[in-house]
C-alpha cells in the first residue's frame, strides 16, 4: 500500500450547512456536489475532503456495520491549515466565523514549536486548527519538513 490518503470523508447531519460554510462562506469550489447526498472538495493533489449525508453514509457502509458503530463519531480529530503569517491566522479565523464557524480557541502562541494558532468549529463540529508555524516547510515537489 502506498503511504497516501486520497479521501477524507465525514458524515454530516446538515449537508446544507456544510455547503454554506465551505462553498458560500469560504469560497471553496466543489469537485462534486450532489444535493441531499454528498459534497467533495479537492484540497490538494490527489486529495479530497468529503461530507456525506449521515443517513446515506450509514447506508453506504451497509448492513454489516455493527449497531454500536452507527452512532459513534471520530474523536480527537483536527483538520489543520497552515498560513504564512500570524495576521493570516486571525484573518482566516474571522472569515470562518463569518461563514458560520465558531471560535473554540482564539489565536495565540502555542506551547510548542513557535506556532501561533487557534481553533474554529465548522457546522459539522469538525475542529479546524489555523496555524502559522515557521518550522513548517514544503519544497518544490510538495514534500513537507519541520525545521
Amino acid at each position: 500500500m502506498d503511504q497516501e490518503i486520497n479521501f477524507l470523508t465525514f458524515a454530516t447531519e446538515d449537508l446544507d450547512a456544510v455547503r454554506r460554510f465551505y462553498r458560500d462562506g469560504l469560497g471553496w469550489t466543489p469537485l462534486l456536489d450532489v444535493p441531499g447526498e454528498i459534497i467533495f472538495f479537492q484540497i490538494a493533489p490527489r486529495m479530497t475532503l468529503g461530507f456525506f449525508d449521515s443517513d446515506k453514509f450509514v447506508d453506504d457502509l451497509g448492513d454489516e456495520l455493527p449497531a454500536d458503530l452507527r452512532s459513534r463519531s471520530a474523536r480527537g480529530v483536527t483538520l489543520a491549515h497552515n498560513v504564512s503569517s500570524r495576521t493570516e491566522v486571525e484573518d482566516l479565523m474571522a472569515a470562518m466565523v463569518h461563514a458560520g464557524g465558531r471560535v473554540l480557541k482564539s489565536a495565540r502562541d502555542s506551547a510548542f514549536g513557535g506556532t501561533f494558532h487557534g481553533h474554529v468549529l465548522d457546522p459539522n463540529n469538525l475542529i479546524w486548527e489555523i496555524a502559522h508555524n515557521p518550522g513548517w516547510q514544503v519544497d518544490a515537489d510538495g514534500n513537507v519538513s519541520f525545521g
